[in-house]
């Protein structure tokens, strides 16, 4: 008897439940102090996101070198450097650097209208 062929979007849905289980576990194991399990996740959910040619979400941050979920707090710092949110991990000290530039303006351009509303 031959295996049944499941479909690449139900691949990729099964996929993604995958990933998401496997984040929480690996964020609840470096809150437990476990970071070698923790590692053990994130690399089984590259794979399954590779496999399923699914991604990890963009919101879940981990150091790309080590690979242990970064938990502000708990296993790295985070500082605001001109225009950038730099995220330095305390394992092996790698800084992963985002701009936030989009935020700024968004804010500046709060800030201007409430001033121009004020002088009406």
């Amino acid at each position: 008897m031959s295996r049944r062929r499941i479909s690449s979007k139900r691949a990729a849905d099964l996929g993604i439940q995958r990933i998401e289980k496997l984040i929480s576990m690996a964020d609840d194991a470096v809150k437990e102090g476990k970071p070698d399990r923790a590692r053990r996740y994130v690399d089984l959910a590259r794979r399954i996101g590779m496999k399923t040619r699914t991604g990890i979400p963009k919101e879940y941050r981990y150091c790309h070198d080590c690979l242990i979920p970064l938990i502000p707090g708990v296993n790295c710092t985070v500082r605001l450097n001109n225009g950038k949110v730099c995220m330095t991990c305390a394992e092996c000290g790698v800084v992963k650097r985002q701009p936030y530039t989009r935020e700024q303006k968004h804010d500046r351009e709060t800030r201007q209208k409430g001033a121009h509303e004020t002088r009406q």
